[in-house]
């Protein structure tokens, strides 16, 4: 079975594949932590864009990205978990120059 950004992050988000009210959003979230590993060195230097849930595979890359989407989609109620959030990424980050660097 195909596995999309779209879709993982929709998942992880709790909405189910066939929910597009939000699709928008999700799409413009994603596009700009997409951006962000562009900028880190991560793919093509034009960079990557998602329109909908076709899109290409971007497996070592969704934890992060998903972790983008959900501090600015549907941030946690606590300080405490933003902070472990915010610290994640910051991890996800340091490790995919390394990748980018060594690859």
């Amino acid at each position: 079975m195909s596995s999309s950004i779209l879709n993982d992050v929709k998942h992880t988000l709790g909405l189910l594949p066939e929910q597009t009210a939000f699709d928008i959003d999700i799409i413009m979230h994603v596009n700009n932590a997409i951006s962000t590993l562009t900028q880190l060195g991560v793919g093509p230097i034009e960079g990557y864009m998602i329109d909908d849930a076709s899109n290409m595979r971007l497996n070592s890359v969704k934890s992060y990205i998903f972790l983008k989407v959900k501090l600015v989609f549907d941030p946690p109620g606590f300080g405490f978990v933003i902070a472990s959030m915010e610290r994640q990424i910051q991890e996800l980050e340091y490790r995919i120059n390394v990748v980018v660097d060594y690859g």
